[in-house]
């Protein structure tokens, strides 16, 4: 990624495209465990295939979210999922916010459910790392608030993964953990299953909720 090529590691990936939405996936990392992706990929490594998860995605990510629902900060309580070191939630604290972060790689010892409910929960570059993505929108549906709304980010597949031609998109990554690539009909279909609306930003930004509350009437308008 970014220019940076590693040696070949000679484990070979096989990604798999769901004929019905066009999920495609990589079956390989159903069986592995939290270690074996501590070992293989989320490892001292990491830095040199994503540079920027380290502080610039995070001060990014709060700039942004402090553009978009400044105003509002004091109408909702927020969660950043997957946050890794939980610098993004840290930068939106000093603003105002009422913000917690959580990361399974990280708050090992930390049961999600005892966190309580979510008006905002945010998932920047996260369900693209996750090789069963059904129980992650279960678990951010149980977090979230009936009147609350969850923002993503991943990168959408469509127009990018040719059926009968080798996979050569740059986003399927399994080194830097790029193993669940979506379609916009997946995330929708994803979505329908805990009974959320689905809606789009960008090809890269996205959004889940089951009823707009008024602070974020502005954002889902056009979504």
């Amino acid at each position: 990624m970014r220019g940076k090529f590693l040696p070949l590691a000679c484990v070979p990936i096989y990604y798999y495209r769901c004929t019905a939405c066009n999920f495609c996936f990589a079956p390989e990392f159903s069986s592995w465990t939290a270690e074996d992706y501590g070992n293989h990929i989320y490892n001292e490594d990491y830095i040199l295939v994503d540079p920027e998860y380290v502080d610039v995605r995070p001060q990014a990510n709060a700039k942004g979210m402090v553009s978009m629902l400044g105003a509002q900060k004091d109408q909702f309580r927020h969660l950043d999922y997957g946050g890794g070191s939980g610098l993004m939630s840290q930068l939106l604290k000093h603003d105002g916010w009422d913000s917690s972060s959580y990361d399974p790689f990280v708050n090992h010892d930390t049961d999600p459910t005892s966190l309580g409910k979510f008006d905002l929960i945010t998932a920047y570059e996260v369900f693209e790392h996750v090789p069963d993505v059904r129980p992650l929108v279960t678990r951010l549906s149980k977090l979230l608030a009936r009147h609350g709304i969850i923002l993503f980010s991943t990168l959408t597949s469509d127009e990018s993964i040719i059926p009968g031609q080798r996979l050569g998109w740059w986003y399927a990554a399994p080194r830097n953990g790029h193993i669940s690539l979506f379609s916009k009909r997946s995330l929708v279909l994803l979505g329908e299953r805990e009974g959320f609306k689905f809606g789009s930003f960008s090809s890269g930004f996205h959004a889940y909720w089951r009823e707009i509350p008024s602070w974020a009437s502005h954002l889902l308008r056009d979504a």
